[in-house]
């Protein structure tokens, strides 16, 4: 009887024909609850909506409001095969060097000549080609100076297809990580890339060249506007090549980028504005 006597109250609980509430509650109280909780997420939301509309008004579809960045940019070589950043190839065997060619011939293919005159200007060399807006007018889309890579001359991929690699000669390309406002270089010095093989390697490296001459970045290639306000924008480049680097050997290289007006690492990074990597020609005997 006790269990018939539980079993009718939980009935009751969920539907009451006498008081018609179910769970307890009558149609008119929960019609209340449920009108509460529909003002009160509409609140909500409206809140929500509000703040992200008067926070959009401050950004700036083309420039971001705020840069957490590093004031020296990082550099990056190509050909990289990988994550570890190792060049490593046998001259007899052409596979293993020409997939190194292959990925400079595709990376510079946005570099050539004819590609370059059609959507990019032919600037002043050695000064900054700075458009800057007209109050709240923007200069949009702003345009941006020709990089041709016949500049690269023997790393161009247009005299040598290999590109160095199938004589013990290989080019590699460097380049700096984008930074929106940046303008290195001071008193019209510009920004140039020096190599050099760490101090255990240091006589394995032998001769370098450097493409443009003493591996500079230009000064008309800055100050960079962003993605969205220059989407034609070429990112300079440094050829190396490396002459007579020791053969069948690990040769541990390290390039820099110097300007008068970015500090060398940082606290955050100690590794900016620098690349190391690794370089072995094999040859069989």
């Amino acid at each position: 009887m006790a269990k018939d006597g539980e079993k009718g109250e939980w009935k009751d609980f969920i539907w009451n024909p006498r008081t018609r509430e179910f769970l307890g509650r009558t149609a008119s109280s929960w019609g209340l609850i449920l009108l509460f909780y529909l003002v009160f997420y509409i609140f909500l939301a409206g809140l929500f909506a509000l703040t992200m509309y008067v926070m959009l008004q401050t950004l700036d579809d083309h420039k971001p409001t705020w840069q957490d960045r590093l004031s020296t940019p990082g550099m990056v070589i190509r050909p990289k095969a990988d994550e570890t950043f190792e060049i490593v190839y046998d001259i007899q065997n052409t596979e293993t060097w020409d997939l190194y060619a292959q990925a400079l011939h595709k990376f510079l293919a946005p570099y050539n000549n004819s590609v370059q005159v059609q959507k990019n200007d032919e600037c002043v060399p050695d000064q900054y080609y700075k458009q800057e807006d007209s109050g709240d007018v923007k200069n949009n889309p702003k345009r941006s100076c020709q990089f041709n890579r016949t500049v690269l001359e023997d790393c161009s991929g247009i005299y040598d297809k290999h590109y160095g690699y199938q004589e013990g000669k290989p080019c590699i390309i460097i380049k700096l990580n984008r930074v929106i406002g940046m303008l290195p270089g001071r008193n019209g010095n510009a920004p140039y890339v020096t190599c050099g093989a760490k101090r255990e390697d240091s006589d394995k490296i032998g001769e370098l060249m450097y493409f443009p001459p003493n591996g500079t970045f230009n000064l008309m290639y800055y100050p960079y506007y962003g993605k969205k306000a220059q989407v034609n924008y070429s990112q300079p480049l440094v050829a190396v090549k490396f002459l007579n680097v020791t053969h069948n050997q690990d040769v541990n290289i390290e390039c820099k980028i110097n300007a008068d007006n970015i500090p060398m690492g940082s606290e955050r990074d100690k590794f900016a504005g620098r690349v190391s990597f690794k370089l072995r020609i094999n040859t069989k005997n």
